[in-house]
């Protein structure tokens, strides 16, 4: 397979630049098991999941991971943190008109001092003095929109931005897919039998790093690190027990159970991912997916072609920009059924 195999044309004005009036005002495009298409509103999804499905949710909380400021030789720079790896070290990316050596000392919002002290390929090891790093960025990081939102982060991005489950702070990008769910839509699922379950995978700064090698197998993965509780995993087992299916909120959440799940039994714990999920790919946990529509030539539109066909998702992208669909995080909403 060719990166050029999932690319597509999308006019700038379909990229969904602000949060509908309301987190269920979106469209939802049901792409059926045969192919087909139904144009839907999102809180239609409530009819479409069944009273013995168990709909998974990732919980993760997103953090205010940019930050801007200054090397101590003077020049501009602007960071984003990927991970926190523990309370005064992360690991970021580092935007500079050049990279920062390994003991160059940075300024970041005018209160945080940050020194250099590793490489890691295209990231950056960073030691934080004063304040641990996940309280310097609560004070004073901005909150880390995509870079096809062109606005600068306002006070209502600190909320829409964000899912109303979210719970464990690490996330440098929103799992998307949740940010449609209320807590009246949600409330409405669990009234109709539907058990909610969650999961945990801190969507890393690698989501922003486009596919650079045309043979996709050689593409590498960011690793994520994720967590199945055994609830949940109990929680599916119950459901497959009576018949019912498994709905994941998200490619995250697919991604966090189908890592969990890859020796074909689903098992709790933590641990660390690069499963990247291609045309070809087993699934051996999940059978529905709730996703926004993903940019041209992303693993993630590499992810929902393997789970619902190159040529279903083909037609499903054509009839959306034709029916002017809003596109990716603040976008609209696709129901997948597994081919």
């Amino acid at each position: 397979m060719h990166l050029s195999d999932f690319d597509y044309s999308l006019p700038s004005e379909l990229i969904a630049q602000q949060p509908a009036a309301e987190r269920t005002a979106s469209r939802l495009l049901h792409v059926r098991a045969d192919g087909s298409l139904a144009d839907l509103r999102f809180p239609d999804v409530v009819g479409l999941i069944g009273a013995r499905d168990v709909l998974v949710v990732n919980d993760t909380r997103v953090i205010k991971a940019r930050l801007h400021g200054r090397k101590d030789s003077g020049g501009e720079v602007e960071v984003l943190v990927e991970r926190v790896l523990d309370a005064h070290r992360a690991l970021a990316m580092v935007r500079a008109s050049k990279p920062p050596r390994v003991g160059r000392r940075l300024r970041l919002a005018d209160a945080i001092d940050a020194e250099v002290i590793a490489r890691h390929g295209e990231f950056f090891e960073l030691a934080f003095a004063g304040d641990a790093v996940l309280d310097a960025l609560a004070k004073h990081g901005e909150v880390p929109l995509p870079p096809y939102i062109t606005h600068e982060a306002i006070d209502e991005d600190e909320s829409r931005y964000q899912t109303v489950y979210a719970k464990v702070p690490g996330a440098v990008a929103a799992p998307t897919a949740g940010l449609h769910f209320d807590e009246p839509l949600l409330s409405s699922l669990r009234e109709r039998g539907v058990r909610i379950a969650t999961v945990t995978l801190h969507v890393g700064a690698g989501t922003f790093l486009p596919v650079r090698v045309d043979d996709v197998s050689q593409h590498v993965m960011h690793s994520e690190w994720y967590s199945v509780p055994s609830e949940t995993v109990a929680a599916i087992e119950d459901a497959r027990a009576g018949g019912g299916k498994v709905v994941s909120v998200g490619t995250t959440t697919l991604r966090a159970l189908e890592a969990a799940g890859a020796s074909g039994t689903l098992v709790a714990g933590t641990d660390e991912t690069r499963l990247f999920i291609v045309p070809g790919y087993r699934f051996n946990v999940v059978d529905r997916l709730v996703t926004n529509f993903h940019l041209p030539k992303s693993t993630l539109l590499m992810l929902v072609s393997a789970f619902a066909g190159r040529e279903a998702i083909r037609r499903a992208y054509e009839h959306a920009v034709a029916e002017r669909y809003r596109f990716f995080s603040y976008g609209d909403a696709m129901l997948l059924e597994r081919q």
